[in-house]
């Protein structure tokens, strides 16, 4: 069975100011999303699913579904505040979503196949597709407890506008996860965290007594590039109620239940496995209003080069 691509597409960018999602990068003004599709179809994937929020799904079918009808099947799916389980409701004032996770939940009855997880602001280049749809293709019928993310090497994921947050990963000699911790602050500059930006300083990240500390250029990061079976979905909705059981989560009302807190629950229990796949390909995005044009002039260079064609669909 092919795997299918799974786009989180329902926030909005609140450090690049719009629907990001939506923003013609392209010669055709493809999205990046647009470069995600063509590169898993060329991996063998064989449906596209979409969640978003409910308020932009005739903008988004008319801008972006239109263009894939003869390509691939696609579907989508609706991430809302108040998608809770039964006994549960929203805490008066949230207004923030409930997270990655939550996110992924919302395909629980249109996806029963493997599938990939991406964030569809991300570009994530054409040899990630090749290793997570290879992986997801891979899996016997009806495997279960298998999962796999796709690790970055960290100096190919670095802004030159600013700091990163990336998931720095640990594993173990089967190259299983054993580990993910968020560092907020990874840009290359000097020990004193001068110079920043500079491509001839070394990596470092901030630690938490604020102090700038090393790390190995090529050190597996997450960029939310996950692969998982259809029972991840159950998994997920039992910890969710878990979730939303916890006075502390309900009190606080920007709490998120996050793709890697699910992940670290069920490999630090035993219940599954998640193999780190090594990855070439480079990581670029819009993080930042001022990475627009670097993201526009690299999609240009990849056409002129003939890795892309000029107009995708």
């Amino acid at each position: 069975m092919k795997p299918t691509l799974f786009l989180l597409a329902a926030g909005m960018g609140s450090r690049y100011g719009g629907l990001k999602q939506l923003d013609g990068l392209g010669p055709n003004g493809e999205t990046i999303m647009d470069y995600s599709i063509y590169d898993a179809i060329q991996a063998g994937f064989g449906k596209i699913v979409w969640v978003i929020r409910k308020d932009f799904e005739e903008q988004f079918r008319n801008q972006i579904l239109s263009k894939y009808e003869g390509q691939i099947p696609c579907e989508l799916c609706f991430q809302a505040l108040d998608a809770l389980p039964e006994g549960f409701s929203v805490p008066e004032g949230r207004q923030k979503p409930w997270g990655t996770n939550h996110a992924v939940l919302m395909g629980k009855d249109v996806i029963k196949e493997p599938f990939c997880v991406i964030n569809c602001d991300d570009f994530y280049g054409r040899d990630a597709f090749m290793q997570i749809g290879k992986y997801l293709s891979n899996l016997p019928e009806g495997a279960k407890n298998q999962y796999a993310m796709v690790g970055f090497r960290v100096c190919n994921t670095l802004s030159e506008n600013g700091t990163v947050a990336r998931g720095v990963c640990a594993y173990n000699e089967k190259r299983h996860l054993t580990d993910v911790v968020e560092r907020t602050e990874i840009v290359r500059c000097a020990a004193d965290g001068s110079n920043a930006g500079n491509a001839t300083e070394p990596i470092r990240f901030k630690d938490e007594q604020g102090q700038w500390q090393p790390l190995e250029e090529n050190v597996p990061v997450s960029m939310n590039m996950w692969g998982f079976t259809p029972d991840y979905f159950d998994y997920s909705e039992a910890y969710f109620k878990e979730f939303l059981s916890d006075p502390k989560n309900m009190e606080n009302l920007k709490a998120e239940f996050f793709i890697p807190l699910m992940v670290n629950k069920l490999i630090t229990e035993g219940t599954a496995t998640c193999e780190v796949l090594d990855t070439t390909s480079k990581w670029f995005g819009v993080t930042y209003a001022a990475d627009r044009q670097d993201t526009v002039d690299r999609i240009k260079r990849l056409v002129d080069e003939g890795i892309y064609p000029n107009k995708l669909f």
